[in-house]
């Protein structure tokens, strides 16, 4: 099976509705994926992960690279086989982690120089190397290295970075054609410019001019308002080629999300549905559910009445906080399937209504997640 992405449907706010075929399967678009860090998505099973349809997850690099390395896993038969995986599987450059986890870390053109955060041991990490690790691991979908910058930032901080990115971009598609075989492996750009509209157009259109499979667009949802968020993606958007994919990153709260689409964006990631799971966070349909609250200590009902997975069908609210309470290893594992079929349930229905022409009525109904029941 080859890569190709058909735009199947359209939506006035800007919403699409597209199939992305991969070498390991077929994405429906819009999805959301599940960010499996270490090639692992917390708490779950990678059997439930498909019997809760998920078509494409997320790997980070900069953990597998350094533990347990990506040639002990290109040893070991790849991503995918290490860690029994059928189905399509995207990498990010490990840029985010570099800046945002390494110590002492040094930016320069050529690349980010960092220690380790497991055990102080220093690293160069180039456009070329980032492109070596992820051609290695086999992934099916892989980032080029960007620049994170911290939000706000200064126009020329946000420039620099853009101008970086830029350059970056180049390096890995020219070192990915060198050493790699472009029908195996899809190489996306990432739109980068902070909060400011020119410079994201600007380095949309560059990175556009480029001529990649797919476009992302970096650095949002990292403390701006929403408002801002989207006004970024959307400007991102707007200049990218509408037959080619794009990813929004690290995005985001579930109230959010058909806003996302709205930006279109095909592809979204976010640590939220199974970290907040871990801190007994829970969605729901009414909202959202904190666990540990005593109001839920006698409470027989589900988390949600209205939910299909199968914590709600076979749990009470009463026996999950007591778990979580009680620090039962059951409790992460019950309450991250809970969150992430919500979230794959929400993605389902956009799609939905992109299809039927009643996306806008949905993405009005979103906002109302945001209340707490408690």
């Amino acid at each position: 099976m080859s890569f190709r992405f058909d735009l199947l449907a359209t939506d006035p706010s800007g919403a699409r509705l597209g199939r992305l075929t991969t070498p390991h399967g077929v994405i429906e678009t819009p999805a959301f994926m599940p960010v499996g860090t270490a090639a692992s998505v917390k708490g779950l099973t990678q059997q439930t992960l498909e019997e809760l349809d998920v078509q494409v997850l997320l790997a980070n690099t900069y953990h597998l690279f350094l533990r347990p390395g990506h040639t002990m896993i290109a040893s070991l038969g790849g991503l995918h086989k290490f860690m029994s995986w059928p189905r399509a599987i995207l990498t990010d450059s490990g840029g985010f982690q570099v800046f945002s986890l390494a110590e002492r870390c040094k930016i320069t053109d050529q690349g980010v120089r960092f220690r380790s955060h497991l055990d102080g041991d220093e690293y160069f990490l180039t456009p070329e190397l980032a492109v070596e690790i992820q051609w290695v691991l086999g992934s099916d979908i892989a980032m080029v290295l960007d620049e994170c910058i911290e939000a706000p930032a200064p126009r020329e901080v946000a420039a620099r970075a853009a101008s970086r990115t830029l350059d970056w971009a180049r390096r890995c598609r020219a070192h990915l054609e060198k050493i790699g075989d472009l029908r195996r492996q899809w190489q996306f750009a990432i739109v980068q410019g902070g909060t400011w509209e020119d410079l994201r157009r600007e380095n949309a259109d560059a990175l556009v001019a480029l001529d990649f499979p797919g476009y992302a667009v970096g650095g949002l949802a990292v403390g701006e308002p929403h408002d801002t968020t989207c006004a970024m993606a959307a400007e991102a958007s707007s200049r990218l080629p509408s037959v080619k994919p794009r990813y929004l990153m690290g995005v985001g709260l579930p109230e959010h999300l058909a806003d996302y689409v709205a930006c279109g964006a095909d592809l979204m990631d976010c640590v939220l549905p199974t970290r907040n799971a871990r801190n007994g966070c829970l969605f729901t349909s009414h909202g959202r559910i904190h666990i540990k609250n005593a109001a839920f200590s006698a409470d027989t009902r589900p988390l949600d009445l209205h939910c299909s997975c199968g914590v709600c069908a076979r749990y009470s609210r009463a026996y999950l906080r007591h778990l979580f309470r009680a620090n039962e290893i059951l409790a992460p594992v019950l309450l991250t399937h809970h969150n992430l079929h919500f979230y794959l349930e929400l993605m389902r229905r956009i799609r939905e209504s992109i299809r039927n022409g009643t996306f806008a009525a949905l993405r009005d109904s979103f906002h109302a997640f945001s209340c707490l029941v408690v």
